[in-house]
């Protein structure tokens, strides 16, 4: 039987090994079409390169095999092990991405049985206001301020925006510079 939890823990004690921090575990897909997306980040940088990814890839599949292998299958049947950096619009999942990503823009969603802040309202899309107490805020776009509990909240994740690209600075620009640009290219750049 599968259980994500321990399995979470497992891969956490991975990264951390690895000196790198967990964003988020998620198993998703149905039958042989699983995949175990594991999101981790380097904490100097909020952003891992292919080498990291690479290395920590090998290190959970070794750490769930040896499981495994031991009798405690903690993700029964086949699955697919993707392990990448969370991204630039990347989910909000600790409370100190909401406090780091404050002033971005975001999308957030309400567990199904969470008690709806705002009429049904459900979804929240806004400027992030940070953590205020115990609360999430959000300057949402219909509604103006709401606070949220972080308990209520089943997703949360930057908007792509002009401003969140200007605030994320990748770390691995190698090959940006050999862009080819094929005639057709130039053509649609001079049409547009």
């Amino acid at each position: 039987m599968t259980d994500i939890a321990r399995a979470t823990d497992l891969i956490a004690q991975e990264v951390t090994a690895s000196g790198l921090e967990l964003v988020r575990v998620k198993l998703f897909g149905q039958d042989d079409e699983r995949t175990l997306q594991v999101m981790a980040e380097n904490p100097e940088t909020g952003q891992l390169v292919i080498e990291q990814c690479m290395a920590l890839s090998r290190r959970i599949s070794a750490a769930l095999d040896a499981r495994e292998e031991a009798g405690d299958d903690l993700i029964e049947g086949a699955y697919r092990l993707e392990v990448s950096s969370p991204g630039i619009d990347r989910p909000l999942t600790r409370a100190k991405d909401f406090v780091n990503w404050a002033g971005h823009e975001v999308r957030i969603n309400l567990a199904k049985d969470a008690e709806a802040p705002v009429g049904n309202r459900r979804t929240f899309h806004g400027d992030l206001l940070g953590i205020e107490g115990d609360k999430i805020a959000v300057d949402d776009r219909k509604n103006g301020r709401v606070e949220l509990t972080f308990a209520t909240i089943h997703s949360a994740k930057l908007v792509l925006t002009d401003k969140l690209i200007a605030a994320t600075v990748p770390l691995d620009t190698s090959g940006a510079d050999e862009i080819i640009e094929t005639e057709d290219d130039l053509q649609e750049q001079e049409d547009s």
